[in-house]
């Protein structure tokens, strides 16, 4: 959930900047950046909001197997295959765009960058509805936050708002997230953490002791104790790894900043360190407060936050005032991490639109710079999207369903990743790279092949209806899932398969992002031809 400094999610958008030679980069960068300031980014960039507790508290003491998959599974080698891949393009700004297209062609980094985009805009209906229960609670009115139609109308309204907004450039929303990730998160969050020391000290029954669901608890000696290892039922059981995996991603956005550290080679891993630290730290240990405060069959997801801060809160020391300001900020903290970067995205598109891989109409900016039309059908996707909540009377389903077509777009991108990074060491040996994984290609296989794997299979399982949740039917269920996947891929191939040469003409006077990789993967010339016709194997290629 991420932002996506939301940075939700997205990696950083191409910007629009001239391929540049692929050897070295086209001028020298000075090396401002330190381990803390990189290592906080991406603590920041991972943890957007505080909206993923819940989640985690849902699954009690199996949270720890969960998190560890994340962070060592997925977590590490994202940050340290991005950090190689934007390290040996870090002076061309296309992001995945231009790593998946170098080592596979166009066509998949086209596909690449359309899914990182278009999973970025499928996550903020998950963002905004988690604000709108901020919003319920600050105005005391805690039951808004589970009628639909109110959650619904709000994720569209906040949207259309923010987008009006983003059309007058980014400076606005800029200022508004500055301060998102400190006031609305680490602030909320360790009021949280305290409310529960408390609670624990004081003797209180802890939620996790409440619980009879045999998915997170087992008998010992005639008592429920929490479960460690996730009880393994089915793989629908498992069906939450890919939503906390989701709560990890987004790293790969500052893998920009691999060229500005003066020790890459040394100081990026130990940023990668600092920021899964202090991500773990905020999660885990929110996560833990929100499963001990709350009795487990108490806990929703997207109002988890301010039902545990009200066990104390207004349980206990009837301070309703205090959980309504907190709730103001933590609407604030994620109305900002969801909102700010609203743009983002649409500038990494705009970058494969200027090599005219859409149409025309896609490739216009206002006098802002600013891709309007992009914003414009952003903003469609996500009405379209958020409009489940109408529909869906149970809130927690609909929060999890949208979270779930999320990790599924977001994963098959990071296949791509792992797969361009294996493949670039074979096929650009020599690519200058200010970080590189160690132990040679052996290095890269173990790293990259264990990341693929891991998202494989939390592709796998998000095709299983969770065992916690009451989804309704369970065949809808994974038809909606499937079909979520299959129609953005398909979208994405099909306009790729049909684009046509007077995109190409309308971009012109546009830097180009796909030079190098576009030649690399032309179809082979005869020997005797004395003059290549660039644009016609630009348009032709595979």
């Amino acid at each position: 959930m991420s932002q996506r400094l939301d940075s939700r999610p997205t990696a950083s958008g191409p910007a629009a900047d001239g391929p540049g030679d692929r050897q070295a980069p086209s001028a020298k960068k000075i090396a401002t950046m330190t381990v803390p300031t990189v290592g906080f980014l991406t603590a920041a960039a991972v943890v957007t909001s505080l909206r993923g507790l819940p989640v985690m508290a849902a699954e009690e003491w199996t949270m720890f197997v969960y998190i560890g998959f994340a962070v060592i599974l997925f977590l590490i080698p994202a940050a340290l295959v991005s950090a190689e891949l934007g390290s040996a393009f870090s002076d061309r700004k296309g992001g995945v765009y231009t790593w998946i297209g170098e080592a596979f062609g166009q066509r998949w980094g086209f596909l690449g960058v359309w899914l990182q985009w278009v999973q970025n805009v499928v996550w903020y209906p998950t963002g905004l509805a988690f604000a709108a229960a901020a919003a319920a609670y600050a105005l005391n009115a805690a039951g808004l936050a589970e009628a639909h139609i109110y959650v619904g109308i709000f994720c569209i309204v906040s949207y259309w708002l923010a987008t009006l907004l983003a059309l007058k450039g980014n400076a606005l929303l800029a200022k508004v997230a500055k301060y998102g990730f400190v006031i609305g998160t680490i602030v909320p969050g360790a009021v949280l953490v305290v409310l529960f020391v408390y609670w624990i000290t004081t003797g209180h029954t802890l939620g996790w002791n409440t619980t009879t669901n045999s998915a997170v608890t087992h008998v010992v000696n005639g008592s429920s104790v929490p479960r460690i290892l996730p009880a393994l039922a089915g793989l629908g059981s498992l069906a939450f790894l890919g939503n906390i995996m989701l709560l990890f991603a987004g790293v790969e956005a500052q893998a920009v900043h691999v060229g500005e550290m003066k020790n890459p080679k040394r100081g990026f891993p130990a940023a990668m360190l600092l920021a899964s630290v202090v991500s773990v730290a905020v999660f885990l240990l929110g996560s833990i407060a929100v499963a001990g405060l709350v009795p487990y069959k108490n806990i929703v997801l997207q109002t988890g936050v301010f039902d545990a801060l009200g066990v104390v809160l207004v349980g206990l020391w009837h301070a309703n005032w205090i959980v309504q300001i907190l709730s103001v900020l933590i609407c604030y903290g994620a109305l900002s991490g969801a909102l700010a970067w609203i743009s983002a995205p649409s500038r990494a598109l705009l970058a494969t639109a200027h090599d005219g891989l859409l149409p025309p109409m896609m490739q216009k900016t206002n006098k802002q710079g600013v891709p309007r039309n992009i914003l414009l059908i952003q903003a469609l996707i996500v009405t379209a999207v958020s409009s489940i909540y109408l529909v869906t009377s149970n809130v927690s389903a609909a929060f999890f369903l949208i979270s779930t077509v999320t990790i599924s777009l977001y994963i098959v991108m990071y296949l791509f990743m792992y797969a361009a990074a294996i493949r670039l060491r074979y096929t650009q040996p020599n690519l200058s790279r200010a970080f590189k994984i160690p132990f040679g290609n052996a290095g890269m296989w173990v790293v990259a092949g264990i990341g693929f794997l891991a998202v494989g299979f939390s592709l796998l399982v998000s095709f299983f209806p969770p065992t916690q949740l009451p989804v309704g039917n369970p065949v809808m269920y994974v038809g909606l899932v499937a079909a979520g996947l299959i129609v953005f891929v398909s979208a994405a191939l099909l306009i790729f398969r049909f684009r046509k040469p007077s995109w190409k003409e309308a971009s012109l006077g546009h830097d180009r992002h796909d030079a190098s990789f576009e030649a690399a993967h032309a179809p082979s010339v005869p020997d005797n031809t004395d003059t290549i016709d660039t644009h016609h194997l630009s348009e032709t290629k595979s």
